[in-house]
């Protein structure tokens, strides 16, 4: 594709990416990489790679032309980018971004994790996606990620970025986008299970059911039960319009309500106020220095006797130790644990044994990055 655009629309177009929508299989940044071509007056703009072409870039239609300039040819830079990516990424979307960017090319991610110099200095944009991940090859990808010295931009098809790794990239000067919202549904739906496993029992039935023991037992309905959420971004939110569908009053808290929320919505400071009131408390919220341990002993104090927990955000976000003393005692009812302060979840850890947990591995498409200590 050739566009004849100003410069800074053009460097918008290729650094300044919105977030990829909801259901969508290529990442919304991707368009960025389409090369653009415009006119030698601007040095800056020249890529490491910049081609010479006899293209004539005719001048804007604003401006007049001037004196020995007329039937003249302007030369033109074609920006060539490369994108980095994942060997089944390529294979599985290449024929999309092909369409959306013909003349991209691409350095992918070989099995053994390593590529020569010459093909990490080519590397303009990386998009990071969930293969790489359940491959458990995020290491390799951000080790050759971070020796590019001409990466400019990186996607992630997950919305959390609090990994100290982002930060490195950022001070590098490294663009990162995200695709935030994308992933709503599918972990709206797990809290919605979770909830429901929680109140009829199912881990306990799970036991009974292994041991061969018919147990019969009582189980609570969620209907009018009351939710607090932690997080009202897109999960929180569509965790909150899923649960009313049950009848579940749901109370939503985030630092500054704007009005627009799809249920009650408190302010972070009554968070104390609500605790009392709360039957199944959610956590969506992004891990920031404000949330960290946001509950902690004294918080779980608060919830009423019997009540739920369920964290699909960040481990970081629950005093564990607290959180564990708080399931042995019986004051908390159970918990559904999503996310954990070390992942994968040690084997030592008390969790794993106790009758009134759910653990499951990160929802997909919601991820927290381990800390990469090898680069």
């Amino acid at each position: 594709m050739v566009l004849h655009e100003r410069p800074e629309t053009l460097r918008r177009r290729w650094t300044g990416i919105e977030p990829a929508g909801r259901g969508s299989l290529v990442p919304t940044a991707l368009k960025a990489a389409e090369p653009t071509r415009y006119p030698d007056t601007s040095g800056r703009h020249r890529s490491r790679r910049s081609v010479r072409c006899n293209h004539e870039a005719p001048d804007p239609p604003h401006r007049r032309h001037r004196p020995g300039r007329r039937g003249r040819q302007e030369a033109a830079v074609l920006l060539t980018l490369s994108l980095f990516c994942s060997e089944t990424a390529l294979r599985q979307y290449g024929a999309d971004w092909r369409t959306i960017a013909p003349d991209l090319s691409y350095v992918a991610l070989p099995a053994e994790g390593r590529l020569s110099d010459d093909d990490i200095a080519r590397i303009d944009l990386a998009v990071f996606t969930a293969d790489i991940w359940t491959g458990d090859r995020g290491p390799a990808f951000f080790k050759v990620l971070l020796r590019a010295p001409n990466a400019k931009w990186l996607h992630m098809f997950a919305a959390g970025t609090d990994d100290p790794v982002f930060a490195e990239l950022r001070r590098r000067g490294t663009r990162l986008t995200h695709s935030a919202g994308s992933s709503a549904t599918p972990i709206a739906h797990t809290v919605i299970m979770h909830t429901i496993a929680l109140c009829r029992g199912a881990r306990e039935l799970a036991v009974a059911q292994q041991q061969r023991r018919w147990a019969e037992r009582d189980v609570t309905d969620v209907e009018g039960r009351t939710m607090g959420i932690i997080g009202l971004g897109s999960i929180g939110a569509e965790v909150a319009r899923l649960a009313q569908h049950f009848g579940i009053r749901v109370i939503g808290v985030r630092r500054s309500p704007r009005g627009d929320e799809p249920c009650e919505t408190w302010p972070t400071q009554r968070l104390h106020e609500l605790l009392p009131l709360v039957d199944d408390l959610v956590l969506t919220a992004p891990l920031t220095d404000a949330t960290r341990n946001i509950i902690g002993a004294t918080e779980l104090a608060l919830l009423p006797r019997g009540a739920h927990l369920i964290n699909i955000g960040r481990g970081q976000l629950v005093d564990e130790p607290a959180l564990i003393a708080a399931l042995q005692s019986g004051h908390l009812g159970g918990a559904a644990l999503d996310v954990f302060v070390v992942e994968p979840l040690p084997a030592e850890s008390a969790l794993w044994d106790l009758p009134n947990v759910i653990v499951t591995p990160v929802s997909y498409t919601h991820l927290t990055l381990p800390t990469i200590h090898s680069v």
